[in-house]
């Protein structure tokens, strides 16, 4: 026989709403103490009739005792107080003396005699049963071996019977739970409406629509709080899926241009490898050898591009150090050799938090881009212009359409014959430029420089002011 865990009856989960839950966990709550309030104040009533009737009956006994004693008996008894209506005066050997309308022709109500030191004796007795049980009160007239006894009875009410005010009591008990409970309802189904607005509304959002948002209702109570947190979450969402929407597509678009760009160089050397294979004793091997070199240069240097790109796309941020801008331009102009001489205006003391590393690359790039496109003359300048530091590389070439000096820092942008990258660049070179600035804090854009040609400017913070971020991070 198979054992039943003892979690099993309670791994369902309740079926019933908060709503319906809070309004029936508060109707019992408040039934619970009504209950035995109802039951404490019937218990007062009945004790309170009790000490009401025994002080009736002595009161009717005090005084029909004293109208014996000063000689104005009447027969029958004329009850004084309010309730007590059956009266005996009793003699000696039980003989009934007077009584009044009620008790005429009844027995003694009871046996009881007082004696002369205990003159009032009080007693509850159910003898008579034509009156059901009577609360008594036996008065003895005065203290003479031959005193009469004063009997002063009221009725005592059923036992099982409820007074009046236990039943007034206990029905408004029964409207006030039902008030309460509908209360309770109401109030709990207009404090969870915005809660289910929001549970609507967030059951219509999937991962195609993240520009909606959940109703935030006024105030800061929790709802209000949960329906902000809620709608800045969907803002992130959204925020990363357009990220990651975006990064697909560049990298859907970088993976195309990279296997076009190195296929070419690929087909090109695989020629020339064939054609000497067909032919190894012409003597214009060496050419063949001079252009499959060159091809494989070319390969290296998109592989290298690529390989950084790759590295600056998995976000890892680089080490920032202090450098001096205009040093670090003389170091490496001095170790370059190119075809055009490179002027240098340089201001001294600029100095920038950033990684030594991808500033070099990025006047390496720049450099590179300007030897291929000058005319005649490079020029470098390093200046500082507020809290920024400048550095700018320009030409005198054939420079950039202003149309398109935004495109040209994508990944493999060509351009017309002018400032092709057929002329020895990969079409990375400004990319990886672009990224390095955006991971300092910092811009890098195209303009005309003064001789007509291009002019690139890198600007990024002084002295730290930059934090240190991943490549391909765009600063905020």
């Amino acid at each position: 026989m198979r054992a039943i865990p003892l979690s099993a009856p309670f791994a369902r989960p309740f079926p019933w709403s908060i709503r319906s839950r809070t309004a029936l966990l508060i109707t019992v709550l408040i039934v619970l103490l009504m209950v035995p309030a109802c039951a404490q104040k019937e218990l007062l009533t009945r004790q309170t009739e009790r000490q009401t009737a025994w002080l009736a009956v002595q009161r009717q006994a005090e005084l029909t005792a004293a109208s014996v004693r000063f000689g104005h008996l009447r027969n029958p008894v004329e009850p004084q107080v309010l309730g007590v209506d059956l009266i005996q005066v009793v003699g000696l050997r039980r003989r009934i003396l007077a009584a009044s309308t009620a008790a005429h022709g009844l027995a003694p109500l009871t046996q009881v005699w007082p004696s002369a030191r205990n003159p009032q004796q009080d007693v509850r007795t159910c003898a008579q049963r034509r009156f059901g049980c009577l609360y008594v009160a036996a008065f003895r007239v005065d203290p003479a071996m031959g005193s009469a006894v004063v009997y002063a009875a009221r009725r005592v009410p059923g036992g099982a019977s409820v007074s009046m005010g236990g039943l007034l009591f206990g029905v408004e008990a029964a409207v006030l739970v039902m008030v309460a409970t509908w209360a309770i309802w109401t109030i709990t189904g207009r404090l969870l409406s915005p809660i289910e607005a929001i549970r609507r509304e967030l059951s219509t959002i999937t991962a195609d629509d993240l520009g909606r948002r959940v109703p935030e209702p006024r105030g800061m109570t929790e709802v209000a709080r949960l329906a902000t947190t809620i709608n800045g979450t969907l803002d992130r969402l959204e925020e990363a899926g357009g990220r990651a929407e975006r990064a697909l597509t560049r990298q859907h678009r970088f993976a195309g241009d990279a296997s076009h760009e190195l296929r070419t160089p690929l087909a090109g050397l695989r020629v020339l490898l064939e054609e000497a294979r067909l032919h190894p004793g012409q003597a214009e091997g060496h050419l063949v050898i001079r252009d499959a070199l060159s091809a494989v240069d070319r390969l290296q240097a998109i592989t290298t591009d690529l390989l950084l790109l790759a590295r600056a796309d998995a976000g890892t941020p680089a080490e920032h150090e202090p450098i001096d801008l205009s040093g670090l331009v003389e170091e490496e102009t001095s170790r370059r050799l190119d075809r055009f001489p490179v002027r240098l205006r340089l201001e001294p003391g600029v100095t920038v938090h950033a990684s030594r590393i991808q500033m070099a690359r990025v006047l390496t790039n720049l450099l590179d881009n300007a030897q291929r496109h000058a005319a005649h003359a490079v020029q470098v300048e390093v200046r500082r212009d507020a809290r920024f530091a400048e550095l700018s590389v320009s030409d005198d070439g054939t420079g950039v359409p202003e149309a398109e000096r935004e495109r040209i820092f994508e990944r493999f942008t060509r351009l017309d014959a002018a400032r092709s990258r057929d002329r020895g660049g990969t079409g990375l070179g400004l990319a990886i430029a672009r990224e390095v600035a955006d991971a300092h804090q910092g811009s890098l854009t195209a303009r005309e420089s003064p001789q007509g040609g291009a002019r690139f400017v890198l600007r990024i913070p002084i002295d730290g002011s930059a934090r240190p971020t991943a490549p391909g991070q765009r600063p905020p």
